[in-house]
């Protein structure tokens, strides 16, 4: 990037920036890499703390902006500066996992919001060691990861598998489920987009017909649920998958009904995480995701003496 000594502090002047700076950019990253560099140059203010969570020693640096922005093409590893003036240094233990989580942001350059009250306590030497048994910010933390992969997973198929290939991708997770699946042709299919069973042949019951929707946004309504249904014989079942949700009309209907299901985008999150490990490389590589722990605030305490 050039000297931003003289850009104007408007965000679209510094996307046209980075735009042509980095050509072969994704068009995703230019807002996020403009707005960090705008920060940088136009919001960070001489006097304002600046925190930095060192990853090699484990700790907190707090320190406050010293000078203006800084142009040095000579430092060709970080031409763009701004001095600071170092003053404290605390653990990571000190902080509740809350506070942590948001200071494992993505972005580079971010403006603390949430658990600023905490940094400023440890500035002023009134920080404690957390247990983590009495952190209420735990639960958060699982949430937020929980919310954040769920919102990953939805977005990408409905980005990446709008249509029939959403079709294919759901009778994908039903083969890891161990169904045999016969995908529609694209085009008019009578309203089934899939047939599961069990034997190779599929005369083996039970036999299931799939309806899947790739919206993710807005709620699936009572008539596409009742259309499948009119479909599915006494002894076969319907199964209707949605990235969004259903109308309570649609919900009331399946209710009733023993052989139909409803599948919502949190229901099929939940079956992706549960069946992912089977997944091809091909669904893999759409769906890039990596087994993790987090905190359970609801596993009991060990008792025993």
């Amino acid at each position: 990037m050039p000297d931003l000594t003289n850009v104007v502090a408007d965000r679209d002047a510094f996307k046209k920036l980075v735009a042509e700076a980095y050509p072969k950019a994704k068009r995703g990253a230019i807002p996020n890499n403009a707005g960090q560099l705008f920060r940088f140059r136009h919001e960070m203010k001489q006097g304002q703390h600046v925190l930095y969570p060192c990853k090699t020693d484990r700790l907190i640096y707090i320190g406050k902006v010293k000078g203006d922005y800084l142009y040095s093409p000579q430092n060709s590893e970080f031409p763009h500066q701004r001095s600071v003036e170092w003053s404290k240094s605390v653990s990571r233990l000190k902080f509740s996992q809350g506070a942590l989580y948001e200071m494992n942001s993505a972005l580079t350059i971010f403006r603390v919001k949430n658990y600023a009250d905490e940094f400023f306590a440890a500035l002023a030497g009134r920080e404690r060691e957390r247990s983590v048994r009495e952190d209420p910010t735990v639960v958060q933390v699982q949430k937020d990861i929980e919310e954040t992969t769920s919102d990953f997973i939805i977005k990408t198929l409905a980005q990446e598998l709008k249509g029939h290939p959403f079709a294919d991708f759901v009778a994908h997770l039903l083969n890891t489920m161990g169904y045999k699946t016969r995908i529609s042709p694209e085009g008019a299919d009578g309203g089934i987009d899939i047939i599961a069973h069990t034997d190779e042949l599929g005369f083996v019951p039970p036999i299931i017909k799939v309806q899947v929707k790739s919206a993710e946004a807005g709620s699936i309504g009572d008539p596409v649920v009742t259309a499948l249904y009119g479909k599915v014989e006494p002894k076969e079942f319907g199964l209707v998958v949605t990235l969004g949700t259903y109308s309570n009309q649609a919900k009331q209907f399946a209710r009733n009904k023993a052989n139909l299901r409803l599948i919502d985008g949190n229901e099929l999150v939940s079956l992706i995480q549960l069946h992912y490990e089977k997944f091809d490389a091909r669904y893999k590589g759409i769906l890039p995701l990596q087994r993790i722990y987090v905190p359970d605030p609801d596993e009991p305490e060990n008792d025993e003496e």
